[in-house]
């Protein structure tokens, strides 16, 4: 069981979907790195020996921004933005779509569950 990052990888995934266990790696990162370190992206997390998952950790660590670093950097941008007065910094600040989605319908994920319906 590998763990980079503080994050335990699972054992029984391939190498390339482990990595995106950690907040802020996707399959093209999880790649990229796989490729920096010549290591098959079909192997097993199990398979990796120790060696290998030290050469992850160190690529990640030199070149990535992850997990709690990355989420305070996303929560600091967020609440600048909100400060600042921005039209996107104000929907943040409802709990509306940002990205011009429509919401008359939908939206019900960010805008929460439908209130009360008018009685007929």
């Amino acid at each position: 069981m590998a763990r980079i990052a503080g994050i335990t990888i699972p054992s029984e995934k391939r190498v390339e979907i482990g990595l995106t266990y950690i907040f802020g790696i996707g399959r093209p990162t999880a790649n990229r790195i796989l490729e920096a370190a010549k290591i098959d992206k079909n192997k097993k997390v199990s398979s990796l020996t120790e060696d290998e998952i030290n050469t992850i950790r160190k690529i990640i660590e030199e070149g990535e921004k992850i997990e709690g670093d990355l989420r305070k950097e996303i929560s600091t941008d967020i609440k600048r933005l909100m400060d600042i007065g921005s039209y996107r910094g104000m929907r943040h600040k409802r709990r509306m779509p940002v990205r011009g989605q429509r919401t008359k319908t939908n939206a019900r994920t960010r805008k929460g569950p439908r209130g009360n319906q008018m009685k007929k």
